[in-house]
């Protein structure tokens, strides 16, 4: 029996279970918190009920209606385990103020694109600072090994072995660590980077977080996005229409280019996309499969190579 007087309880008991399972919710937790909170200004009392939860849904007016969505598919997460113990509550039916989930066709960079950023990154401010080495190391890295940027930023001293060219990958999106082979070049500049940031870095850190700030704190994603959209606005990528290139883009762009260029080589990538999710640390082989169908460029790749193999095989046969 659970002793549940407010939300706020209710809120709380959901994320610890989950936790307990292993599930980080970091971002679901925030909104879970501040609808809990939406709800006791409200004076609401009881267990979780549809009127609730449309009404926080739509209490932002500058929201979306893909913001909106989501808000109410994160409640309806709650409202599915609140019911196990309160039968009163009230689940929102799936989709109630539409999808809630959408597949966003990426940017992928050209090499002439991925040169400009690392050239800004480099003349970032202050430049006797650690910051421009370290957004351009880190854009570098982003853009050679399709890592997620939170993996990237997590990285410590002992996760990087670069005369061994390898990155140990601890406790990702779910939950698996994995290791990352490294190119030369890409093990060359990370070794670069680590001494010249020993040097600027004066005192000993507290953290030992390969990517640091000036002040010998770990960079944080907040940094790293503040610093990636001012070089976007100087490079004028935010003028083109449309969304503009993320961070996120780098990893679609590794995988996409890995793709493209086993297709070219005549690879079966049926079997080495096995490998690339693998590597990428993809919790399902149907999300890396995503690229060949979710990407205007590969799908076009792709059909021609089926149209080729098809023609082929035909030809054969009448032969």
């Amino acid at each position: 029996m659970n002793n549940w007087i407010t939300m706020y309880d209710r809120v709380e008991d959901y994320l610890n279970a989950r936790r307990r399972m292993g599930y980080k919710l970091q971002i679901e937790g925030g909104q879970l918190y501040r609808f809990a909170r939406f709800a006791e200004d409200r004076g609401h009392i009881g267990p979780l009920t549809l009127e609730v939860a449309v009404a926080w849904a739509n209490a932002s007016k500058k929201s979306s209606d893909f913001s909106r969505a989501r808000r109410i598919e994160v409640v309806r997460s709650l409202a599915k385990y609140c019911i196990l113990f309160e039968p009163e509550t009230q689940i929102p039916s799936r989709g109630l103020l539409g999808p809630a989930h959408r597949r966003v066709v990426p940017h992928i960079y050209t090499e002439e694109e991925i040169a400009n950023l690392l050239k800004a990154a480099g003349e970032l401010k202050p430049q006797e600072g650690l910051r421009p080495a370290t957004m351009k190391c880190l854009l570098g890295l982003l853009a050679a090994t399709g890592l997620r940027i939170s993996e990237a930023l997590h990285l410590t001293h002992s996760d990087v072995d670069s005369d061994h060219r390898i990155l140990v990958i601890r406790e990702t999106k779910f939950r698996k660590s994995r290791y990352v082979p490294l190119h030369s070049t890409t093990a060359e500049a990370l070794d670069h980077y680590a001494r010249f940031r020993d040097r600027k870095v004066l005192f000993r850190p507290m953290s030992e977080a390969f990517f640091l700030a000036d002040n010998g704190c770990p960079f944080h994603y907040r940094q790293a996005l503040y610093a990636f959209q001012s070089i976007r606005r100087r490079l004028g990528w935010e003028v083109q229409g449309g969304r503009p290139p993320r961070l996120h883009d780098l990893r679609h762009t590794f995988a996409c280019r890995r793709l493209l260029a086993w297709y070219e080589q005549g690879v079966d990538v049926n079997k080495a996309i096995l490998v690339l999710s693998v590597y990428l640390g993809h919790g399902k082989v149907t999300d890396t499969y995503w690229y060949i169908t979710g990407i205007p460029s590969l799908m076009s790749v792709a059909a021609k190579r089926f149209e080729s193999i098809t023609f082929k095989g035909q030809e054969v046969k009448h032969g």
